[in-house]
């Protein structure tokens, strides 16, 4: 599998957890604790979760089958613990890969 079709997969996956993390800050737990329906943190709490997991697997793909280095790797798990983390990561990602063509 080629570089670009590795690092395209990492910045969508990193996408899609980002938009669940906002949506869960910004939506199911304001809904839980606002409206009292703590139905809209389950739901979304478990999309987000697997996300995150098949985020992280992405992340170490990438870092072994690609030139990404460990320190940068370490760098993007950090982020994307962060709200909008995801997105700063995306923007580094596709500079990386515009930069490899």
């Amino acid at each position: 599998m080629s570089h670009r079709i590795t690092l395209d997969r990492l910045r969508t996956i990193g996408k899609a957890e980002g938009l669940s993390y906002l949506l869960l800050l910004g939506i199911a737990m304001p809904l839980k604790y606002l409206a009292g329906m703590p139905m809209a943190v389950s739901v979304v709490g478990s999309i987000h979760g697997l996300l995150f997991v098949v985020f992280c697997f992405a992340l170490l793909h990438a870092l072994l089958s690609t030139p990404l280095t460990f320190k940068w790797s370490v760098i993007a798990f950090v982020a994307s613990l962060l709200p909008f983390g995801p997105f700063v990561i995306d923007r580094h990602l596709k500079t990386f890969e515009t930069a490899r063509d």
